[in-house]
């Protein structure tokens, strides 16, 4: 918190203390950004906002449109959103991130302030409830998740690595739906449940535990090349901890390289391909 300054407004204010609450917050991290800071800012959350908003609106006998909303309440959020910018070097060189959060009801993703905030950023992280309850945390639900930055901010290997992710993901999901009511599946299919099981648990991540990005692609490249088909799905985490263990003791030049050069080369593919293979074999034999 030494770093953090906290602007709350909370339920129990008046909707007109609500209503300018992230504008101050905005005013504040604008400054730092202005001497040359880099500043995130965090918006928790606009729909409270908006309601609050609406309120103020209706008071003022302003005609209201879709869901009760004015007119005016894209503009609300787009005005305070695309204060987020990047100042040139002759300007200071500052940064201020904004990270808006939004409440959907009951999942609706395609409701009017989520719509409205989609419209105006540069891609959202849909967290669902049903994925938290189930254990799969960060709760991120890939479908809907969309980036518009991509694979500009990946380093090459993970570009390189990733690219099948989001594909298989959503083919689990439906053959999962479809599952459940079909009796007999065919080998085809048991594998790809089996594949987007397993590239499910290697996405779990415990609170307060960042991976490298050079690890990130060790582990990604074991689940998307299928070498953990052979793992059961609830050892695969157990698995994931005593590979890159391995890794640092017998193998350090593998996460090193990629570190270095950004990419996964032959060579460091090679004896990554050997790494997994020792791995299991002593993971297998421990059982």
């Amino acid at each position: 918190m030494d770093y953090t300054t906290v602007v709350a407004s909370t339920s129990s204010e008046l909707a007109p203390l609500q209503y300018i609450a992230p504008y101050s917050g905005c005013a504040i991290g604008e400054e730092w950004m202005e001497n040359g800071e880099d500043v995130l800012i965090i918006y928790d959350d606009l729909s409270k906002h908006a309601t609050a908003y609406r309120t103020l609106s209706l008071l003022l006998r302003r005609p209201p449109g879709r869901e009760a909303y004015p007119g005016d309440v894209f503009y609300l959020h787009s005005r305070l959103l695309e204060r987020a910018a990047r100042l040139s070097d002759e300007l200071g060189g500052g940064s201020l991130t904004a990270l808006p959060i939004i409440e959907t009801q009951a999942g609706d993703v395609s409701a009017y302030i989520p719509t409205n905030v989609i419209s105006i950023t540069d891609g959202q992280i849909y967290l669902e409830t049903e994925m938290f309850n189930a254990g799969f945390r960060p709760a991120v639900n890939a479908g809907l998740s969309v980036s518009r930055v991509g694979g500009s901010a990946q380093i090459k290997a993970m570009k390189k690595i990733a690219a099948p992710i989001r594909v298989e993901l959503a083919q689990f999901r439906e053959l999962a739906s479809f599952a459940q009511f079909g009796s007999e599946l065919d080998a085809d299919t048991k594998e790809k449940l089996a594949q987007g099981e397993r590239i499910r648990e290697v996405l779990k991540q415990p609170q307060y535990a960042p991976v490298p990005v050079e690890y990130q692609v060790i582990i990604l490249y074991a689940a998307t090349r299928k070498h953990l088909l052979d793992i059961p799905t609830e050892k695969v985490l157990e698995f994931e901890e005593a590979l890159f263990e391995y890794i640092k003791t017998k193998y350090p030049e593998i996460p090193e390289s990629i570190k270095e050069t950004r990419v996964l080369s032959d060579e460091a593919e090679q004896k990554l391909i050997q790494a997994i293979g020792e791995c299991k074999a002593k993971f297998s034999a421990a059982e």
